[in-house]
């Protein structure tokens, strides 16, 4: 039933919880976008052609300068020389040709002399018949190479002399043939085959042919390779690395001319398009946006008072992001990274103490990022990354430290010990940077350091107790006033069910005492044991441990009108404390510490006494199920101490048995399902409760003279 009620009231306030959030959210995004909108909005510039620079400009993004790459791969190619590849069969081709031409001399001789009729021939007719048959066997292109005396000279020559003209012609071309020769060494190169015949013993005339014959067979034999050349040139232009405009590179100083070249540089890095100068905010925008979202995600998981919770983070985050921006001011008369000044830790550690861990440490990432924005004065990025780093780690730091120590005593401490960090991501920094510090300014950074985790700390400390009475958040002193015995309910329990205020005693011990050991909070458990029984003041002899002895009511009851009366206590509890305004976290445990766990007692009397089946969830608690670890520790405390206290002879081996039955049962039974406690937590409060109940359970020797006395005292009955 009061599920129902929960989805009925839900549904009928979604549309103003909706409104109320995206309201809280748009108001944050705009806070942000405030604070940030300096940092990143565009600078304008008056830079134009041929003018002076009025001062030294730095590039805001790094980026390729496409036409000075281009430009020097241009001159890289052009810088390559032509590739001309060596033909080794040109040297044969030329010797083969060489010995053919005095070859074809010998074949028409000898068929001149196999003629019958050239006996009758005169000398000239016989030179006549030899050039004839001499062109019909020739290449065309021999024929027009060679002059006809050249011809004449080789057809007269004897055998024997044209035999050593050819064996000098062959050798003289293949000597100079195999070298490399170009275009421009062709000359040269006849000029030196010529001059390898000038000794051979034959006559001035047959040499001469032989002169012509040789420098004929000399040509280039090395060729242009346009593939090769082309491969050549594209591998160089692939050399040269792209020209880059690094981030924060000067590209135009204080004073300098505005020439065409660096006018192409300013335009290309953007300081020159004001058509893009709206993109940086754009980016800033959509960078709160995701920021929010992440926001959105973890602020769900505070069921508790949405509305309220949302506000308190608003608040603290427009606080803890304005001090940052006030001190981010100072960067206008030179102090060197006040970011590493600045108290972000105190964000980190109200939230992580006034609504949760995880929270905490999505709000330490997202203040580390907004911090790395508004410090980017004196550096050319948009985000001071030594600073952001900086940021995220001193809240961290904090937010950690307090992970399981949740005690308002342990602020100045997790301040020391984040100044204790600050230094040495200072030092980090400091060393990555390679840079030269002296002794001056080590202290400075270092007490910097020093002040931004202590002043965190004060603030923390101070601003606590506005918010905690603000937002009405239970603070430790309001659940010290509650635990102290003189308040109305706690003597209404005292005064009308004793028995009932021990076992509460004796549960908020086992509590407090078990939520330290698992890092929750044991003074909030304290005082919620102290109330979570307070029901059974409306019939406290319906409830054995206020019966003193007498008769048990029950008895004469049937089992439904039992459970009623103990199921009640429960809810009506929870009626009594809201009735006197008590916290909503003590309502909770009252309401929570049996869960929807099965009265078995009664259920089981049911059974014996009916004649069909009873129905078990009629015997089990409304509910709900514990939502947080106190009210969990709590129920299972409540259980244990009540099941110890019947146990005839409790001894530590029993004790155990006992705790962990019932742990397990409450497992098994689902009892834990809607609270975030852990099975190694379960375990942890195990052990701590065992403990604990057997320095309460210890024990005892008998005296002797207690045992004469027991004696006596049965001799006398």
């Amino acid at each position: 039933m009061s599920n129902w009620r929960f989805m009925k009231l839900t549904a009928a306030q979604m549309d103003r919880f909706k409104l109320v959030h995206i309201g809280l959210y748009t108001l944050l995004g705009i806070i942000m976008y405030a604070m940030m909108y300096s940092n990143i909005k565009p600078e304008e510039l008056d830079l134009r052609l041929f003018s002076v620079s009025p001062q030294t400009v730095y590039s805001p993004i790094a980026v390729e300068d496409k036409e000075s790459t281009e430009k020097k791969r241009k001159e890289a190619e052009d810088a390559v020389k032509d590739v001309y590849t060596l033909k080794t069969d040109y040297a044969q081709n030329r010797v083969d040709l060489a010995g053919s031409i005095f070859d074809f001399i010998l074949e028409v001789n000898n068929e001149i002399a196999d003629s019958p009729e050239q006996e009758t021939w005169t000398a000239e007719e016989r030179l006549k018949k030899q050039h004839k048959i001499l062109n019909e066997k020739l290449p065309s292109n021999i024929g027009k190479s060679l002059s006809g005396e050249t011809m004449s000279q080789l057809l007269q020559a004897n055998p024997e002399d044209l035999k050593i003209a050819k064996d000098a012609v062959v050798t003289a071309v293949h000597s100079v043939m195999k070298d490399r020769i170009s275009v421009s060494d062709v000359e040269s190169k006849k000029k030196q085959v010529q001059n390898q015949l000038i000794y051979t013993n034959v006559s001035n005339e047959l040499k001469k042919a032989m002169y012509d014959v040789a420098q004929f067979a000399i040509i280039p034999n090395v060729v242009y390779d346009p593939k090769k050349t082309a491969e050549n040139r594209q591998e160089a232009g692939e050399r040269i690395e792209p020209v880059r405009i690094k981030q924060g590179q000067i590209i135009v100083e204080e004073g300098q001319l505005i020439t065409t070249d660096i006018y192409r540089q300013l335009k290309l890095v953007g300081l020159l398009d004001r058509d893009h100068a709206v993109q940086p905010l754009v980016g800033l925008l959509l960078l709160i946006v995701i920021m929010i979202s992440s926001v959105m995600h973890y602020v769900k998981s505070l069921t508790v008072n949405a509305d309220r919770s949302l506000l308190l983070y608003m608040i603290v985050f427009t606080v803890t992001i304005l001090i940052m921006k006030i001190l981010s001011l100072f960067q206008g008369i030179e102090i060197s990274e006040i970011g590493f000044l600045a108290p972000v830790a105190a964000g980190g550690l109200l939230i992580r103490m006034l609504l949760n861990e995880r929270l905490a440490v999505i709000s330490s990432i997202m203040l580390s990022i907004c911090g790395s924005v508004i410090f980017n004065g004196g550096v050319t990025t948009a985000f001071n990354v030594y600073v952001g780093i900086y940021l995220l780690v001193s809240s961290l730091a904090g937010v950690l430290f307090l992970s399981q120590q949740h005690r308002r005593s342990k602020i100045l401490q997790a301040g020391l010990f984040i100044s204790f960090v600050n230094i040495m991501v200072i030092l980090s920094i400091l060393l990555i940077k390679n840079g030269h510090f002296d002794s001056v300014e080590l202290s400075y950074y270092g007490l910097m350091g020093i002040a931004s985790g202590v002043i965190a700390a004060v603030l923390t400390i101070g601003l606590l107790p506005f918010f905690e009475a603000g937002f009405g958040i239970l603070s430790t002193m309001k659940l010290i006033e509650l635990s102290n015995p003189n308040h109305p309910l706690l003597r209404k329990i005292l005064t009308e069910t004793p028995g009932t205020y021990h076992h509460s005693v004796m549960v908020a011990n086992l509590s407090d005492s078990a939520c330290e050991a698992i890092g929750a909070n044991g003074l909030l458990a304290r005082v919620g044991a102290y109330y979570h029984d307070i029901g059974k003041t409306r019939r406290p002899q319906y409830f054995i441990e206020n019966q003193l002895g007498g008769k048990n009511p029950h008895d004469k009851l049937a089992p439904e009108v039992s459970k009623n009366i103990i199921i009640a206590h429960a809810t009506e509890g929870a009626d009594i404390l809201r009735k006197h305004k008590l916290p909503k976290e003590i309502v909770d445990i009252a309401e929570q510490h049996h869960g929807t766990t099965l009265l078995k007692y009664f259920y089981h009397k049911a059974l014996e006494q009916a004649d069909g089946d009873v129905a078990e969830s009629d015997y089990r608690y409304p509910g709900p199920k514990a939502q947080t670890k106190e009210s969990a520790v709590v129920g299972i405390a409540d259980s244990v101490e009540a099941a110890v206290r019947s146990l005839p002879n409790p001894t530590p081996e029993k004790i155990e048995a006992l705790v962990r039955n019932i742990i397990k049962d409450r497992l098994q039974d689902e009892q834990f399902n809607e609270c975030d406690i852990t099975l190694k937590e379960l375990e942890l409060v195990a052990t701590n409760l065992c403990e604990t109940l057997n320095g309460i359970f210890h024990s005892r020797i008998e005296y002797p003279e207690l045992k004469k006395e027991k004696v006596k005292e049965h001799v006398s009955h």
